[in-house]
């Protein structure tokens, strides 16, 4: 008796009771202390801008300073130990550096001592005479605090506190404050590259006059791209069937010809193996066995790839009809739910200015601290000590976990009006727009869940890019050994990250379907994509090359346009970098509206898997699926039905 209530115990454990799937049933917060975590990250994103704004970084970083430690522009108070410091700047309010061309490559700065002046050069001045003439017309000295513009022709000190002749002419509006010099060929140490193709000014001012010249035709281009990729979207549930099938010809073709290089290399293994022979002289023996090795060795290589790749041939040849279907039920989708294309605008939106935001304090954080003199130069730098330097790295820590977070909320919002759109079996009794509704949910149950996706990511992006950082700097100088070492990490990382994200936007899903925390979504999502493991791989192959040969498309015609647009341009002959500007910008374009069509075949793909295992069709489980992905599955339950028949009429 005992026994049988622990059997029955047992069996009613939560353990062992089978998932149930109950899709937009239920709803319910999710990861609810990541939620927390992220906002007390943020909270300290916000402290470290205020800190730089309360240190007085902002207006230093706006108005600019001097090599003493005053802010131009205002009133400034005496530093301790700095002599030139502490003076009334509020009619001086640009920085003049006396030697701008002095640029610090690897400092990413300039070395040349700056003062507050009331007015940037708009001439070249050739002499001391020409600073002294400048300073009694405008009332802007040139020359160091301390020396009077009478002097600047005959001071001792003149070639380390009067600026370096000749002083070319600023730009007309100084940027934030600097007065930086118009003429390019100052910059050739810190461009050198780019100074030997832009030192022909012909050249130059042919590409800037031939971009100026053909700035509508550049931006009507790049309007044609947006629009054929927003047509691409819709006709690709057409065009998809010819596409898939073209790729499986060219497998086909390609197999084919793998076979037959195998073939090859077999016939040419026997025939070294005849040709050796024990009487040729020792020299010639050796080489001869070493090719017959070499054969053997690439003979067999090739005949195991052969056999896979035929194997997988045999095993994908039915799984494109369901690259086909899906690709056709996300034309629908598209056509049901028109704001998704216009999701990739709200991100790309979102990222910029958060990618603002975040230069911004970056550039504060790099004015702000106290100010320490140098004790080579003997100028004044604004620098952070103590627990305060590493600021700069939560800084950048938070630049990958929003931007990541971001983009996660992208995802998560597109299946979730996927996943209303496929396990709505009323299309009327969708919401008015499931997009909004999917933002909605997400802002009010998952937030936590996508935080904590972006999270894994960028603990996986972070030591990539600083292994990438340090293979960057140590260039040239590692050895062989540490320069494979580090690129094979930092490709076993990328990998990595490729393969997370994917299980992300899979969690994701599951998450929009049934409202669970990450890890059980993503737990229950790799099962079933184990589970279904060939027909992600055919989905993903094939479906990828078919949306890169519609980015091919979309790059194409936009450049074939823009050639035949150009070529009435006649006095424009360079179509170079206006080409280049369009066929970049529209190959973006392209993937940004086709990275969302991929997003949609993934979650219509879960959605059909999750719908096929738990769902049979039979009264009170019907399926969800659209008409192509009925007709589809009922012919693969035929098939099935079929082979199991004849199996037992064998037997």
């Amino acid at each position: 008796r005992e026994f049988v209530c622990v059997t029955s115990t047992m069996s009613t454990s939560p353990l062992q009771k089978p998932r149930e799937w109950k899709p937009l049933e239920q709803r319910k917060c999710t990861d609810i202390p990541w939620l927390l975590l992220f906002i007390l990250f943020n909270v300290g994103m916000l402290c470290i801008c205020g800190f730089a704004i309360a240190t007085g970084a902002a207006s230093r970083l706006i108005s600019g300073y001097d090599s003493y430690g005053n802010t131009c522009g205002q009133k400034n108070g005496k530093i301790p130990g700095i002599e030139l410091s502490g003076r009334d700047h509020t009619s001086r309010k640009y920085v003049f550096f006396l030697d701008p061309c002095n640029i610090d490559v690897l400092g990413r700065k300039i070395k040349s001592v700056a003062l507050c002046v009331s007015k940037c050069p708009d001439t070249e001045l050739k002499t001391y005479e020409d600073l002294r003439n400048f300073s009694a017309v405008y009332g802007s000295d040139l020359c160091s605090y301390d020396v009077q513009p009478d002097t600047y022709s005959s001071h001792s000190n003149r070639a380390t506190k009067c600026p370096t002749l000749p002083v070319h002419p600023s730009a007309s509006l100084p940027v934030f404050h600097r007065c930086m010099p118009v003429d390019i060929s100052c910059y050739a140490r810190f461009a050198e590259a780019f100074i030997t193709f832009v030192s022909d000014n012909s050249v130059v001012h042919r590409v800037i006059a031939g971009v100026m010249t053909s700035k509508e035709i550049i931006m009507g281009l790049c309007l044609l791209a947006l629009v054929l990729s927003l047509i691409l979207m819709v006709v690709i549930r057409y065009i998809s069937v010819v596409l898939v099938w073209i790729l499986t010809a060219v497998v086909v073709v390609g197999a084919v010809f793998v076979a037959g290089g195998t073939g090859i290399l077999w016939w040419l293994y026997v025939d070294h193996s005849k040709s050796v022979n024990a009487t040729l002289p020792a020299l010639e023996l050796e080489v001869a066995k070493d090719n017959q090795k070499a054969l053997l060795i690439y003979s067999i290589a090739a005949t195991v790839f052969t056999v896979i790749l035929l194997l997988l041939l045999f095993f994908m040849r039915k799984r494109v009809a369901l690259t086909i279907a899906l690709f056709h039920v996300a034309g629908k989708v598209f056509t049901h739910l028109p704001l998704l294309a216009l999701q990739p605008f709200w991100t790309f939106l979102t990222l910029m200015l958060f990618w603002v935001y975040w230069i911004t304090v970056l550039l504060f954080l790099g004015s702000a601290g106290s100010p320490v003199q140098n004790n080579q130069t003997g100028l004044v730098e604004f620098r952070m000590d103590g627990p305060l330097q590493y600021m700069v790295w939560y800084h950048a820590v938070g630049l990958v976990w929003i931007s990541e977070f971001i983009l996660a909320c992208q995802q998560m919002t597109v299946a979730g009006a996927v996943v209303t759109y496929y396990f709505t079996r009323d299309k009327s009794q969708m919401p008015f727009t499931p997009i909004v509704s999917s933002v909605l949910r997400l802002m009010r149950y998952h937030l936590g869940t996508v935080v904590k996706g972006a999270f894994i990511i960028t603990l996986v992006e972070i030591p990539r890019l600083i292994l990438t950082y340090i293979h960057s700097q140590l260039k040239g100088r590692e050895n062989a050994c540490a320069r494979c070492m580090l690129k094979a990490c930092i490709c076993c990382l990328w990998c990595l990250e490729k393969c997370l994200a994917y299980l992300n936007m899979n969690a994701y899903t599951a998450t929009a379907i049934n409202s669970t925390n990450f890890c059980t979504s993503a737990r229950d999502a790799f099962f079933i994509l184990v589970e279904n493991a060939l027909r992600v791989a055919a989905i993903n192959s094939v479906g990828d090359f078919v949306l890169f040969l519609g980015k091919v498309l979309i790059v194409s015609c936009t450049a074939f346009a823009g050639i035949l647009s150009l070529n009435y341009q006649r006095e424009y002959t360079v179509w170079v970098l206006p080409l280049i500007i369009v066929c970049v910008f529209s190959f973006l374009v392209a993937h940004c509206f086709l990275s969302i069509f991929e997003i949609v075949v993934d979650v219509l793909f879960l959605c059909f898997a999750i719908d096929t295992k738990y769902n049979d069709g039979s009264p009170g489980r019907e399926y969800y699926m659209d008409k192509a992905l009925m007709v589809r599955q009922l012919n693969r339950l035929n098939t099935d039905l079929r082979r199991q028949v004849s199996f037992e009429m064998f037997f």
